[in-house]
């Protein structure tokens, strides 16, 4: 019998996954926004079957204040996953801090079938600070031999890649944004860029990368086909798969 994931993008770093018996909510950025370019939204049945909201760290399209107190509530048996730095942030929106798990990288938890393990993240509050992975994560979420790693922002750094393929991930959402000097100076904090997710992707060994972080704002954007064109140039193994909003896709394995 076959084990599988179903994906669902919510747009920017925002997903539903659906990954043994769990449902998984990563970095879902649902609020009214002032400079968002679409709506995203979660419907009102998955909103209720939540088994782990995570936030991979408190940027507002990360760490949805104004959605997450709503979501822990119509899903209480849910459990919130954060850096250990975000507790508080979480708990002063009256989530009950027995739900909440903070985090740091190399810790694991297991919540409903699943173990997630946090990955460390290099980014910062602002562009002007000095990267770090003090309040920043990453997430690998695995059950029934399939792993998902979802990046939260981060840049490639020495020793991701070998982190990834000692978990045996399968799927990779990678952030493709980059970061310029134009983008720091209005104090936005980048990423990795396509072309290095590219080499993130092959070098960890996964099967499928699936771009995200490039579409909810317009002066901070990314280009999903030149990932795409990058992994043919490089010869990588990985399958590419750009996203829609709102049209799920299935991960299978034998």
């Amino acid at each position: 019998m076959s084990a599988s994931a179903r994906l669902l993008w919510l747009g920017q770093s925002g997903f539903l996954i659906r990954l043994g018996d769990a449902a998984i909510l990563v970095d879902a950025f649902l609020s009214p926004h002032p400079d968002r370019l679409y709506r995203s939204e979660l419907a009102a049945a998955d909103r209720r079957l939540l088994d782990v909201i995570a936030c991979t760290h408190d940027h507002v399209d990360h760490l949805d204040r104004d959605a997450l107190g709503a979501l822990a509530s119509e899903s209480p048996q849910a459990r919130v996953i954060v850096p250990d730095r975000c507790v508080d942030t979480v708990a002063a929106l009256g989530i009950s801090r027995n739900r909440i798990v903070g985090m740091r990288p190399g810790e694991s938890v297991a919540v409903a079938g699943v173990t997630i393990r946090a990955i460390r993240a290099l980014h910062a509050t602002h562009a002007t600070d000095p990267l770090t992975d003090d309040g920043f994560l990453g997430f690998v979420f695995s059950a029934r031999g399939i792993a998902l790693y979802h990046a939260g922002d981060t840049i490639a750094y020495d020793g991701l890649a070998h982190q990834l393929r000692e978990l045996h991930v399968n799927v990779c959402l990678l952030p493709i944004n980059g970061r310029d000097a134009e983008r720091e100076a209005r104090d936005i904090v980048g990423n990795m860029d396509a072309d290095e997710a590219a080499e993130l992707a092959i070098a960890s060994g996964a099967e499928v990368a699936i771009p995200m972080h490039y579409d909810m704002f317009d002066g901070n954007p990314g280009d999903p086909a030149r990932m795409v064109a990058a992994v043919r140039r490089l010869g990588g193994a990985v399958s590419v798969l750009v996203p829609a909003h709102g049209r799920p896709y299935v991960y299978a394995r034998p």
